[in-house]
C-alpha cells in the first residue's frame, strides 16, 4: 500500500520544518501521546519517531500493533547552517525503516547498502525513490562509476569549502606544527551514539590514554563538541586541565579546518572521523560508528556483521548519497546533495566576506532590517551609528569596517578611517533588484558591498572592475551567464520592473534605426561621478539627434523623476529632440523595440547587451571599456577585452550578494530571477501614471512593514 500520510507522537518531531517533504507525503499529523491508546492508527500511514530515544517507544509499539511501517528520523551529515540545538531548520535528514545508521546492535539502512544485503535491503519506500541508485538489486550499486565519480566531486567541493554537519564555525589556526599532532574528538554526555555505538563515557578516557601512550611525542588536541561550546550540554573531557602534550580546544572551529591541522583522529562514534577519512587522515575508533569496520578505520572494537572493504568514495556514496536525505531551502521540495552543497558554501562565503564590527552610518530605520541581512554572519558584530564620532567613542580594533551608502562618505567619515586605519565598504543596489522603485521603500532582492571603491565611480577601481580585470572566468561561469542572460530576457526583467506590458508602439518608418535614450536622476552620484562632459538628459538628447539625425529616438524618463523630487526633467524646447517619449511601457518593451540604446552612465546599456543591441555611452558606466560597447571616452585602466558572458558573469555572478525572500538566507541570481518573474506575473504594480492616492498608500504601507522589520531587527 502506498501510504501518503505519516503519523507522530512527539510534537518536536511534528514541529520540523519541511518534515512532509522529507518523506514524500501529503501531510505529517501530531498525535497526542495519552490518547494513543484509545485510537487507532491508519493503514495509509507511517509512524515516525526520532533516532533511539525513550519516548520512542510507545511508537514502536503502536507501529508493532498495527502492523505499520516504523520509520527512524535522524539528523543528516549536512544539516544546515546552524546548531539543532540553536533551532537552525534542517536541510538533510536520515530516515531508516530497518535501524539507525549509530546502533551498532542492529543492521541499518545504511549498513546494508555497504553490505550490499539485498536480502535484507526491503523494497523501497517512496521516500527513498528519489535515490534512483538503488532501484536494482542487480548488482551492488556502490560499484557504479558514475556514482563513484560524483562522490568523489561532493567530497572535494565539502572539503573546499569547508562544509560539515553544522556551518557556522569560522577557521581558526591552530599554530605552528612543530610535530605530529593527535586529536582526540570529545561528544556530547547522553549522546546516543555512544551508547549505540557499544561505548561508554569511560571509553573517552581510555581513548585518551591510549593516543598519549601511543603517540607520546606527539601534541594531543581535544575537541570540545560545539553543543558544549554553546553552553547547551556538557562533554566527557572538556575538564581535562592542559599540559605540554594536551592542549584543550573550546573555540568553535570548523571541522574541516581542524582537520587538515592535525595527522591522525582518535574518536569514539563522532562524525568527525568520517570526515577525516575524507580527508585521508589515519582514524581510530574506540566505538562502533557507521564507518568503522570496512577496512578504513583502525578499530578496537570488532564489527564481524561488516563483511565488505570499501572505499572512502563508496562510503561517501552509501552515507550521503544514497541514505541521506535532503530538502532545498528556496523551494522546499526534496533535492539532490549538490543543491544543499552550493546553498551552504554560499553561506559560508558570505559569512566570510562580512567578519569584523561592521558600522553602518547613516542608514535609516527602514533600511537597517534588509540590511542585516546582507550582513549576516556568526563571526561579525553589525553596529548602527549616526556619526563617526560614535565610531571613535566605541573604541574600534583593528577587526572595524566602517559601511556607508553609495558615496555618503563625508568629511568626518574619511577622516576617522585614515586615523584609525579603518576601511570603508560602499553598499549599493544590485543590478537585479525588485518590482519597484527604492524610492517607494520595496526591500532589494540584491546589493553589492564594494570594498575598494564602487562600480558606478570609475575615478578609482571598485571591486566589480578588478572581478572584470582580472578574473579568469571558467567555461562553467561563461555557461551560467549565458543561462542567466537568456532567464532574464525571456521574463522582460530589469533593475526596477515597472510599467505596463506589451509592445511599444511608435511611428518609426520601415528600416528606419530607432534608438532608445534612457533619461537618468541628474543629481545621482552615477552622473557626477561618472560623466565628463555631457552630464543632463537634454545634453544627451541633442547629441544623439546631432550624431544621428535619421533615427526615430525614444526617450523613457527615469520612473524617480517622473514621480517628483528627482533632478532631470527635460524643458520643452528638448522634446525637439527625440520623437517618442515614453512613460507607462516597460523597459523590456522599449528594448525590445530599439536597435540601440545611447546613455551616459544607465544600468539600462547593460541590459541592452543582455538583449544583443548596440550600446554607446557617452559617460563611464562599468560596462562600458570592455570592447563591447561604442565609447565616447576611453578608460585606460581597462585593459582586457570581455566576451559578454564574460561581463555578465563578473556582473551578475560574483559581484553581488542575493537574499531570498523565504528565508532571508543568501542565494543565487538564478532564483532571485524566478522571484522576480513570478512577482512580475502575479502582481498588478503601480504605473507611473496610476493615482497619487494608490501610490501614497502602498508608500505608507511599505514605510510601516519596514520601520516594524527595522524596529525588530536593531
Amino acid at each position: 500500500m502506498t501510504r501518503q500520510y505519516a503519523q507522530t507522537f512527539s510534537f518536536g518531531i511534528y514541529r520540523t520544518p519541511r518534515l512532509a517533504a522529507f518523506l514524500g507525503v501529503k501531510k505529517v499529523s501530531w498525535q497526542i501521546p495519552v490518547l494513543s491508546a484509545l485510537l487507532r492508527i491508519k493503514n495509509d500511514r507511517f509512524i515516525v519517531g526520532w533516532g533511539k530515544k525513550q519516548n520512542t517507544t510507545q511508537a514502536r509499539h503502536k507501529a508493532q500493533r498495527f502492523n505499520q511501517t516504523y520509520l527512524t528520523l535522524e539528523d543528516g551529515f549536512l544539516r544546515s547552517v546552524g546548531l539543532g540545538v540553536n533551532n537552525s531548520p534542517p536541510l538533510s535528514i536520515v530516515i531508516d525503516d530497518l535501524g539507525i545508521y549509530y546502533d551498532a546492535s542492529q543492521p541499518s539502512r545504511v549498513e546494508n547498502i555497504l553490505n550490499n544485503d539485498h536480502q535484507n535491503l526491503p523494497d523501497l519506500p517512496p521516500f527513498q525513490q528519489l535515490n534512483s541508485a538503488l532501484s536494482t538489486t542487480a548488482q551492488d550499486p556502490l560499484s557504479d562509476n558514475h556514482l563513484l565519480r560524483r562522490a568523489k566531486a561532493c567530497m572535494d567541493q565539502i572539503i573546499h569549502h569547508k562544509l560539515s554537519k553544522y556551518n557556522d564555525s569560522p577557521e581558526c589556526n591552530l599554530g605552528a606544527k612543530n610535530r605530529y599532532r593527535v586529536l582526540v574528538v570529545d561528544q556530547t554526555a547522553g549522546d546516543l551514539s555512544i551508547q549505540y555505538g557499544q561505548a561508554t563515557a569511560e571509553s573517552f578516557h581510555i581513548m585518551l590514554q591510549a593516543a598519549r601512550d601511543e603517540h607520546p611525542e606527539a601534541e594531543i588536541i581535544i575537541k570540545i563538541h560545539p553543543d558544549v561550546i554553546a553552553g547547551k550540554k556538557q562533554g566527557h573531557l572538556d575538564h581535562i586541565s592542559g599540559t605540554d602534550q594536551v592542549r584543550l580546544v573550546s573555540d568553535n572551529i570548523n571541522p574541516i579546518h581542524l582537520l587538515q591541522q592535525v595527522d591522525q583522529v582518535y574518536v569514539i562514534t563522532s562524525q568527525l572521523g568520517f570526515e577525516a577519512l575524507m580527508l585521508g587522515k589515519a582514524v581510530t575508533c574506540f566505538g562502533r560508528p557507521f564507518y568503522a569496520g570496512w577496512g578504513l578505520t583502525d578499530d578496537r572494537q570488532a564489527i564481524p556483521r561488516r563483511k565488505k572493504k570499501r572505499s572512502i568514495e563508496q562510503l561517501f556514496a552509501a552515507a550521503y548519497l544514497l541514505y541521506a536525505h535532503y530538502i532545498d531551502p528556496e523551494t522546499g521540495i526534496r533535492c539532490e546533495i549538490e543543491t544543499v552543497i552550493t546553498h551552504l558554501a554560499l553561506q559560508r562565503h558570505w559569512f566570510n566576506e562580512n567578519r569584523g564590527v561592521l558600522y553602518c552610518i547613516g542608514f535609516g530605520i527602514w533600511k537597517r532590517g534588509y540590511v542585516r541581512n546582507y550582513l549576516r554572519s556568526p563571526w561579525n558584530q553589525v553596529k548602527f551609528v549616526k556619526t563617526a564620532q560614535q565610531i571613535s567613542h566605541d573604541q574600534p580594533t583593528k577587526e572595524a569596517r566602517i559601511v556607508v551608502w553609495g558615496t555618503r562618505e563625508n568629511s568626518d567619515i574619511s577622516a576617522l578611517a585614515t586615523q584609525l586605519n579603518i576601511p570603508v565598504w560602499r553598499m549599493e543596489d544590485g543590478f537585479l533588484r525588485s518590482i519597484g522603485l527604492g524610492s517607494s521603500l520595496t526591500a532589494p532582492a540584491s546589493l553589492v558591498l564594494d570594498k575598494t571603491g564602487i562600480y558606478f565611480d570609475p575615478s578609482t577601481p571598485s571591486d566589480l572592475e578588478t572581478i572584470l580585470q582580472n578574473t579568469e572566468f571558467t567555461d562553467s561561469d561563461k555557461q551560467r551567464a549565458e543561462s542567466l542572460k537568456t532567464a532574464i530576457v525571456s521574463a522582460g526583467l530589469s533593475k526596477y520592473n515597472m510599467g505596463k506590458k506589451g509592445a511599444l508602439k511608435h511611428r518609426a518608418k520601415p528600416g528606419q534605426k530607432i534608438i532608445l535614450v534612457p533619461g537618468q536622476v541628474e543629481d545621482d552620484a552615477s552622473i557626477r561621478l561618472g560623466c565628463i562632459d555631457i552630464c543632463t538628459n537634454s545634453q544627451l538628447l541633442h547629441a544623439v539627434k546631432e550624431n544621428n539625425p535619421n533615427a526615430y529616438i525614444v526617450y523613457k524618463p527615469h520612473p524617480d523623476v517622473l514621480r517628483g523630487g528627482r533632478k532631470g526633467t527635460l524643458a520643452n524646447e528638448n522634446n525637439s529632440f527625440c520623437n517618442l517619449i515614453v512613460t507607462d511601457i516597460t523597459l523590456a518593451a522599449c528594448l525590445n523595440a530599439a536597435d540601440e540604446v545611447h546613455t551616459m552612465t544607465s544600468l539600462v546599456g547593460f541590459e541592452a547587451l543582455l538583449r544583443g543591441k548596440q550600446v554607446t555611452t557617452y559617460g563611464l558606466p562599468f560596462y562600458a571599456g570592455w570592447g563591447l560597447t561604442n565609447d565616447r571616452h576611453p578608460i585606460r585602466r581597462r585593459s582586457r577585452s570581455l566576451s559578454l558572458a564574460e561581463l555578465i558573469a563578473g556582473s551578475l555572478i560574483y559581484y553581488p550578494r542575493y537574499i531570498g525572500e523565504q528565508n532571508r538566507t543568501f542565494t543565487s541570481p538564478e532564483v532571485i530571477i524566478a522571484q522576480l518573474q513570478k512577482a512580475l506575473t502575479q502582481c498588478n504594480h503601480i504605473s507611473v501614471d496610476a493615482s497619487w492616492i494608490k501610490h501614497q498608500s502602498r508608500k505608507l504601507a511599505n514605510l510601516v512593514k519596514s520601520l516594524i522589520h527595522g524596529w525588530m531587527n536593531r
